[in-house]
């Protein structure tokens, strides 16, 4: 597939288990993330994302698009909160 939003990230994300999540700052001094692929960004502004899948370890951002392009190629498996 070529795809521009396609940059290696199959060498940390695939086969990674992805939760549903509302925004949640990975560390207490960073204040957004963003997506994995797109560089949508994700934060707690109004104007940003607000929520998408994260991995487990709440480190890796994924938009609602960019998973749904992706998840078959990835074989993402979406987890519910412990």
């Amino acid at each position: 597939m070529d795809d521009w939003r396609l940059l290696g990230q199959e060498e940390y994300l695939r086969g990674a288990k992805l939760r549903r999540a509302t925004y949640t700052p990975y560390r207490e001094d960073w204040d957004h993330d963003h997506c994995e692929f797109c560089w949508q960004k994700f934060s707690v502004n109004a104007n940003d994302m607000n929520e998408g899948y994260v991995t487990e370890d709440g480190y890796r951002w994924i938009c609602e698009s960019c998973y749904n392009d992706f998840k078959d190629m990835f074989g993402w498996t979406v987890v519910s909160e412990p």
